[in-house]
């Protein structure tokens, strides 16, 4: 490890742009990890999502369009438009203290839903990983239809 380090600046300076983009995936790295950490929702596998509604009994709201909705949705989930989402609803401020699990069709418009419910003071908010598009790759089951 001594000479390691003996030589390092050696290195880093016959090789400078090996080492600038070293510390720049390094740096990116960190700044995604702490994103991530701090962001106030955590993401969910299918098999997790599946464990919170069954244990926890979660809420869980699909952010999805209403035609992406009925091609199928997580079975217990209640379709909520993304323009029509509010985190200060009457009915969503009843259980900020209860699990809600955000899902869309691809996992990407949830985490904007999911990151407003954090704001808003929920304690314990998820999002689906991949979205409905996990789900039905883990071979789980949808339903059609409006609910």
């Amino acid at each position: 490890m001594s000479e390691f380090l003996h030589r390092l600046p050696e290195f880093l300076g016959n090789h400078p742009f090996l080492a600038m983009a070293f510390f720049g995936v390094l740096l990116a790295l960190i700044a995604n990890e702490s994103t991530r950490w701090f962001r106030g929702y955590k993401e969910l596998t299918p098999a997790e999502l599946t464990r919170l509604i069954n244990g926890e009994n979660a809420l869980v709201v699909d952010v999805s369009s209403a035609s992406d909705y009925e091609k199928g949705h997580v079975p217990t989930a209640r379709n909520v438009a993304m323009s029509q989402f509010d985190p200060e609803h009457k009915d969503l401020a009843k259980v900020k203290d209860k699990p809600v699990a955000v899902i869309c069709r691809s996992g990407q418009t949830s985490a904007g839903a999911a990151a407003r419910l954090a704001k808003a003071g929920f304690t314990r908010v998820y999002t689906l990983a991949g979205g409905t598009a996990a789900w039905q790759a883990a071979d789980l089951p949808l339903h059609k239809g409006r609910r």
